[in-house]
């Protein structure tokens, strides 16, 4: 069986811009990409899970995701980093929705998809519903990064992000999974 890292895409890789429908806006956050060719180097299979809620409320298309999307899988490509898939889920957090985090729906596709582990898998993500997503799946461990909203978020829930583990940024959340 495979092992995943499983990762939110905005403030977690890229900087956060709300609602970013504009591939040309894309940053990568400094270190990410070393991060991911360590943890790809190590066997881990890299999955993007994200929300993007945007198009169910109607500030941008489907389109606009795959084209931010794209733009997001060629910054990282440049460097030797490839995602096995990015899953997103385009509903607003009102309407039904099949993966929207912290639903593990996505996380549970990707194992079947891939043959994956979830025990043995991770989920890194700047939010308590990323975190939540990965518990809810089953995996090994939920790391929260600081940067995006990850340090507001730890702020406002100390109880939940403390069954988590809590690190500055994807570098230190790459380091803590190598050495675990």
């Amino acid at each position: 069986m495979n092992m995943a890292v499983f990762l939110d895409r905005d403030g977690t890789l890229i900087q956060e811009k709300e609602y970013l429908r504009d591939p040309d806006q894309v940053i990568v956050l400094p270190g990410a990409m070393t991060a991911l060719l360590q943890l790809q180097r190590a066997g881990f299979k890299l999955i993007i899970v994200t929300n993007q809620s945007g198009v169910g409320r109607g500030y941008f298309t489907l389109a606009d995701v795959e084209a931010v999307n794209a733009r997001v899988v060629r910054e990282f490509g440049r460097q030797g980093v490839s995602f096995q898939k990015i899953y997103f889920a385009p509903e607003a957090p009102e309407q039904p929705s099949h993966g929207r985090k912290p639903s593990p729906q996505f996380l549970f596709d990707a194992r079947d998809e891939f043959g994956l582990d979830l025990a043995r898998s991770y989920m890194i993500g700047d939010k308590l519903i990323d975190l939540e997503c990965g518990w809810n799946a089953g995996v090994k461990q939920s790391l929260l990064v600081r940067t995006g909203y990850g340090a507001e978020q730890e702020r406002k829930y100390p109880g939940p992000v403390s069954r988590g583990v809590v690190v500055d940024d994807l570098t230190a959340a790459a380091e803590w999974i190598l050495r675990s």
